[in-house]
């Protein structure tokens, strides 16, 4: 993926990486199109970060996004770059029913289906532009499992091997798949999320994947080097040791 000089669409962008991913690629010289739910959020960052184009989507929606991608696709028509970034991570408790299955159904909505709802909205259009990206975003937690997000650890593990296959049959077009795969960061994903200390701060995040981005542009993984202890755990062959770091405290490191 070029650092510069693409017109982008991120829905799922109204705070943390996403938001913080859109200013700085806007930065950059790209045209950058935030997607989010909340009208209010959106006019704030559309008053604070003047050039960045703002529009109302719900990711967890499918009509909202045939819609609205529509929309997007038609007043940008050199739109060549998609990230997929929307996701909702919660707590859950799989003893009883009450405990999981309201939450796991919305995150598998938001989480998976919503990344390829998006992608089948775009699949045919960034097909026709010379150089374009498809962007996903995973996890540490598709590698290794945090025992109080059973359902954010399968979605993005699904978004893992969904972006795998994708590059396998995109690869006769101009569509590149690249994977996100972020450690915990400081962001509100969750209660807390934003004051861990033992999370990435947003800023060295965000500083450290657009380095990557320049460095290795034809990378199918994005990897900063706080989620290598995850992704490459089974690899390494200390899985099980890692699961029992991970989950042996309360503020479970390296987790996002």
């Amino acid at each position: 993926m070029n650092i510069t000089g693409n017109t982008i669409f991120i829905p799922g962008a109204t705070s943390g990486i996403g938001l913080a991913l859109a200013v700085e690629l806007h930065g950059r010289g790209n045209t950058v199109i935030v997607g989010g739910r909340r009208a209010g959020l959106l006019d704030q960052i559309a008053a604070a970060h003047p050039g960045i184009r703002t529009v109302q989507i719900d990711t967890a929606d499918a009509g909202s996004i045939a819609t609205v991608s529509a929309r997007v696709i038609a007043e940008h028509p050199d739109l060549n770059v998609l990230i997929a970034m929307a996701g909702i991570m919660r707590a859950e408790d799989w003893h009883t029913p009450a405990g999981f299955l309201d939450s796991a159904e919305a995150i598998v909505a938001t989480n998976v289906l919503g990344p390829i709802r998006l992608i089948a909205a775009f699949v045919e259009h960034l097909q026709e532009q010379a150089d374009s990206t498809i962007v996903t975003v995973s996890s540490g937690l598709a590698f290794v499992p945090l025992r109080h997000t059973p359902s954010y650890n399968a979605a993005k593990a699904a978004v893992h091997m969904l972006s795998e296959s994708i590059r396998l049959q995109l690869a006769d077009t101009t569509v590149k798949v690249v994977e996100l795969v972020p450690p915990a960061v400081r962001t509100p994903l969750m209660p807390g999320h934003e004051e861990r200390e033992d999370a990435m701060p947003l800023d060295e995040f965000i500083a450290e994947v657009i380095s990557l981005i320049e460095s290795q542009p034809d990378a199918h993984e994005i990897l900063v080097d706080r989620v290598a202890v995850l992704r490459h755990a089974e690899a390494r062959g200390d899985y099980e040791q890692v699961v029992a770091m991970l989950n042996g405290t309360e503020t479970h490191a390296t987790a996002q």
